[in-house]
């Protein structure tokens, strides 16, 4: 596991590549990570409240467990991801691309579907 703090220096620094990165249950409230590769990180029980993830590539992402309460995943890729008992409310999911494998218990309320209708 890398610390919040290494995270969030590497992403200050404009790094964009964390492909298979281990950042489960670190707290990364409001970060910025738009653009950013993702593919097979590890989320478990983060906390990306409020995140800018928009057009961010989630790939095989496992977000179980994970806060993504008022992050923006417009334009995300999800494709083969896991989000089970995520919690969406209030995400805006608009025009994300695929899905995630596996998103049972997940919890959206005010949460602005991939086809742009409100949950």
């Amino acid at each position: 596991n890398i610390s919040t703090e290494e995270f969030l220096k590497r992403v200050a620094a404009g790094e964009k590549e964390f492909v298979d990165i281990c950042l489960g249950g670190l707290n990364l409230t409001g970060i910025n990570l738009a653009g950013a590769n993702l593919t097979g990180a590890k989320l478990l029980g983060a906390n990306l409240s409020g995140a800018n993830l928009t057009k961010t590539n989630l790939s095989y992402a496992f977000l179980d467990g994970a806060n993504l309460s008022s992050a923006n995943l417009e334009g995300a890729i999800l494709t083969g991801g896991s989000a089970v008992s995520a919690n969406f409310e209030n995400a805006n999911l608009r025009g994300t691309i695929d899905s995630f494998m596996h998103a049972h218990r997940a919890f959206y309320h005010n949460t602005i579907m991939p086809n742009g209708s409100i949950c």
